[in-house]
Parts: structure tokens; sequence; C-alpha cells
């Protein structure tokens, strides 16, 4: 949440006096004085004093294992929801899913009510990167290899980044492959590989950043961040 509508909402300030806790140097962030109103905080991940009180958010974060068929929406008119996924007793009215992913494709998607946070980790400077399993119709090569760590190039000119593609298991009909990239683009897995004249037919992501898919978490479940992941993510707070 934003330090400064924290303050706002929390103590009842107006705008002119929520600056003047900052001028004053009143706000302090782990023991030291901030000064950016803007800063995304979470008391989960700092202490956060203002004029010597300490205050608490109540953001959540929820790691999910999308199924194939839904939809990664706030809503949709035909299709289930990722949202729809998520017990109503869990969901806040400002909980939305971090990035998107096709509705045939599974795995790790999170999903919170931290906008600044998802907002940040989408941004390319971070550097996010996200590691997919794929199942390739076709034999993936050793020259697709070189042509991924190269950057694939569209057929309408457009560059992707160098990608790290791994051969799991290949043959003249069919390839498993795991592929990281730090890029987000629309349908940018299947496309990278269309260049290449060869046609994902599943797809999985198994991670984003720090956070990995847990191997326990069934298709459609979903469970909070552990400290111990969301301490991971703390990095991209700013």
């Amino acid at each position: 949440m934003r330090l400064d509508k924290l303050i706002e909402t929390r103590l009842q300030t107006t705008r002119k006096e929520m600056k003047r806790l900052f001028l004053m140097k009143r706000v302090r962030i782990d023991d030291i004085v901030e000064m950016n109103p803007q800063r995304n905080v979470d008391s989960q991940l700092h202490q956060i004093v203002v004029d010597g009180q300490q205050l608490f958010t109540e953001h959540v974060y929820y790691l999910l294992n999308k199924p194939r068929g839904a939809v990664t929406a706030k809503q949709d008119a035909r299709c289930q929801t990722v949202l729809e996924l998520i017990e109503e007793a869990d969901r806040r009215k400002e909980l939305y899913p971090v990035g998107r992913l096709d509705r045939d494709t599974t795995g790790l998607l999170l999903l919170t009510d931290n906008g600044q946070l998802g907002y940040d980790l989408l941004q390319p400077k971070q550097k996010v990167h996200k590691t997919y399993r794929a199942i390739v119709k076709e034999e993936v090569t050793q020259q697709d290899v070189a042509a991924f760590a190269d950057g694939i190039v569209f057929h309408w000119g457009i560059v992707c980044q160098p990608a790290d593609l791994k051969i799991i298991s290949t043959s003249p009909t069919a390839s498993e492959v795991e592929l990281t990239i730090q890029e987000g683009k629309f349908h940018q897995v299947k496309k990278m590989f269309l260049a290449c004249g060869k046609k994902v037919v599943e797809l999985e992501r198994l991670s984003m950043g720090p956070l990995r898919l847990p191997p326990e978490l069934a298709a459609g479940a979903y469970r909070s961040l552990t400290q111990s992941e969301l301490q991971q993510l703390k990095k991209y707070f700013r």
C-alpha cells in the first residue's frame, strides 16, 4: 500500500497533515526515516511507525495453480475466471491476477490486492524471469536453443530478448522443454516457437521471479504465500 494512503486512512489525516509528518521526519520504516510518500509498504514485511504509532496493512497474496480453461480476468460472461477459484471469504475488492496466462495455459499465477507490487513485477526493467514447461509438437533441436539464446524475431519484425531454452526430451514428433523468459508479450511463448515453425500444444508456468509452483498444489487450488515467499518479493517493493 502506498505510504501516504496508509497514513491518511489509518490516522485520518488531511493531505496537508500527512505531508507535514514527512517534513517533520515523523515517518519511519524499519527504524529509518522515510521521505518518500509513494513508497509501497506492507506491515508483513516492514515496521511502519508514524508519529510514534505503529501502522498495519491488510494485503493478501495468493499463489494459484491455474487450471486449463480458466481465464485470467476479473470477470467474463462466458468462462470461469481465476478470481472465481478464490473462496468468497478470501476475496477482496481490489484482488486481481498479476499478469496473464492464456485460457489453455496452466500453472503459477500470483493474485494480490497490492496493485503497486503487481505493477512493479510486470515492468521490463525489473527483469522478472518466468519459466515454463512446454510440450511442442515437433522436434526441438540445438539449433532452436541457439536461436532462442540470440533472441527470436517474430515474422513482423519484433525482436524478443534472449531466452534460455532447455530440452528435457525430444523425438521427431514431440518434445518437452523448459523455457525461461523475462518479458511478457501477448502469447509470447507460443509465438516464439511458431517463429521456428513449431507448435506448442501444452504450456505450464513453473515460476515467476522467486516464486515456484508447489508440486503438491493441485490444479485449481491456491494458498497464501508463506512468509519466506513474501520476503523474497520484498526487493520489488519501492
